[in-house]
């Protein structure tokens, strides 16, 4: 599991590999991940906007942005945690996430929370340390 922490905004990201949506032989890896907010803060927050950093083992960048997460835009008060499950697909067997969350705070302030950096591997795969 991977975790990072913005103002008390806890996120914590938990990858998995989808071997039944995948096809190697096709260039078809398909990962889904688990994403958990946890609002350590004394302020109540809305999740505005997502933006997503996608790399994969060539180096190929894809960026992602949108309004909420899975079409919803969560308000965490003190306390409170939201989790939901996404997925990406890549060409190769391996690459990484990073990204952040807009929050905008009951005091109509923005800003951003960190989604931690996570790497997306294929079962099986030999390492090469360079």
């Amino acid at each position: 599991m991977y975790q990072a922490t913005t103002r008390g905004i806890e996120v914590t990201v938990e990858p998995y590999y989808l071997a039944e949506q995948s096809d190697p032989a096709d260039s078809r890896y398909v990962w889904g991940y688990r994403i958990v907010i946890a609002n350590n803060s004394v302020a109540t927050v809305k999740l505005m906007n997502r933006y997503w950093h996608i790399t994969d083992e060539n180096g190929q960048i894809d960026e992602v942005t949108g309004p909420g997460v899975v079409g919803e835009q969560p308000v965490l008060g003190p306390g409170d945690t939201y989790e939901y499950n996404s997925g990406c697909p890549l060409d190769t067997p391996s690459g990484m996430m990073f990204g952040h969350y807009q929050m905008l705070a009951d005091t109509g302030e923005m800003f951003d929370v960190a989604i931690p950096a996570f790497s997306l591997d294929a079962p099986g795969l030999q390492r090469t340390l360079n």
